[in-house]
C-alpha cells in the first residue's frame, strides 16, 4: 500500500512534467520494461503518487519484423512516421522510440515530426562519456552491430570506439533476440551464449558492454559479470524521466 509519505516534499502543488511519447511494441516486452522503468523514475523524483504522463503507441511488431529482415526499411518508415505523428498530434511533448534497432529510421522521423527525439545512442553515448569509456562491446540485433547508424554516431560524436562480435556469433545473438527474449523467453543456455561472447570481448579489452537492444536486460543482470554493463532500455528510460521533468523539478 502507498503511504504517501512524500505527498508534501514540493513547493506549490505538484511539479509540472512534459508527456512522454512512446513508440513501442517492437517487441511488448520490452516496452513493458519502459513503462515500468518510466513509472518508477518519476515516482522516485516526485515522490507520492506521482506517475508519469505518457502517450503509448504500440505497433504490430510481426509486420516491422517481416519488413525489417526483408530489408524494406522504407516500409518500416512509413509506419513509425505515422505513429509518430500520432503521439504528436495527441499531445506529446518528446518521443522515445523503445527500440535500438529501429532508430535506423530515427532520421526519417525527425523530419516528419515537430517534437523532439531522445535517440537511444545519444543517451547511452552520454553515459558512456560521463563513466569515461571509450572503448565498449556492442550486442544486439545484426542490424544494429552491422549497420552504422548506431556505430557510427558513437564513434563520431563521442569518440568511442565500438567492437562487435564475428559473423557466427553475431548471428546467433540475433536469433536469440527474435526467437526467444522477443517472446518472452529466457533460457539459461542463451544466457551463457551471451555470457562467453561478453568475455571474448572483454579479453579484447573492451571497457564495457553495450546491451544494445532492449531485451538483452531479461536475459542478463549487472551481477552476472564483472565488467560494465550498460543496459540501453535503463539508460533511455532515465533520459526520458530527467528530460520529463527538465527544468520544473521543485524542491523542498
Amino acid at each position: 500500500m502507498c503511504t504517501g509519505i512524500h505527498r508534501h516534499s514540493y513547493k506549490n502543488g505538484p511539479a509540472f512534467m512534459k508527456t512522454i511519447g512512446m513508440l513501442g511494441g517492437m517487441s511488448w516486452e520490452s516496452t513493458a520494461v519502459y513503462y515500468r522503468a518510466i513509472n518508477e523514475g518519476i515516482k522516485a523524483k516526485l515522490g507520492s503518487l506521482h506517475s508519469a504522463e505518457i502517450i503509448l503507441k504500440s505497433l504490430d511488431f510481426e509486420k516491422i519484423e517481416q519488413l525489417q529482415h526483408a530489408g524494406d526499411w522504407e516500409a518500416t518508415a512509413a509506419i513509425l512516421k505515422k505513429a509518430a505523428k500520432s503521439v504528436e498530434v495527441a499531445g506529446a511533448d518528446f518521443l522515445i522510440i523503445c527500440t535500438n534497432t529501429m532508430h535506423i529510421v530515427a532520421p526519417e522521423i525527425t523530419n516528419h515530426i515537430k517534437i523532439p527525439i531522445l535517440h537511444i545512442a545519444d543517451a547511452t553515448g552520454e553515459k558512456l562519456i560521463k563513466d569515461k569509456i571509450s572503448s565498449v562491446g556492442l550486442l544486439g540485433t545484426n542490424f544494429t552491430m552491422e549497420k552504422p547508424f548506431y556505430k557510427d554516431r558513437l564513434r563520431k560524436d563521442y569518440g568511442i570506439e565500438v567492437v562487435v562480435p564475428p559473423s557466427e556469433e553475431r548471428e546467433r545473438l540475433h536469433e536469440i533476440i527474435y526467437d526467444e527474449l522477443c517472446c518472452g523467453i529466457v533460457k539459461k543456455s542463451s544466457k551463457e551464449f551471451y555470457l562467453e561472447v561478453i568475455d571474448k570481448l572483454t579479453t579484447a579489452g573492451v571497457e564495457g558492454i553495450i546491451l544494445g537492444c532492449t531485451e538483452i536486460g531479461m536475459l542478463l543482470s549487472f551481477e552476472d559479470t564483472d565488467i560494465r554493463l550498460y543496459d540501453t532500455t535503463e539508460i533511455h528510460a532515465d533520459q526520458a524521466v530527467n528530460f520529463a521533468l527538465k527544468g520544473k523539478l521543485k524542491t523542498s
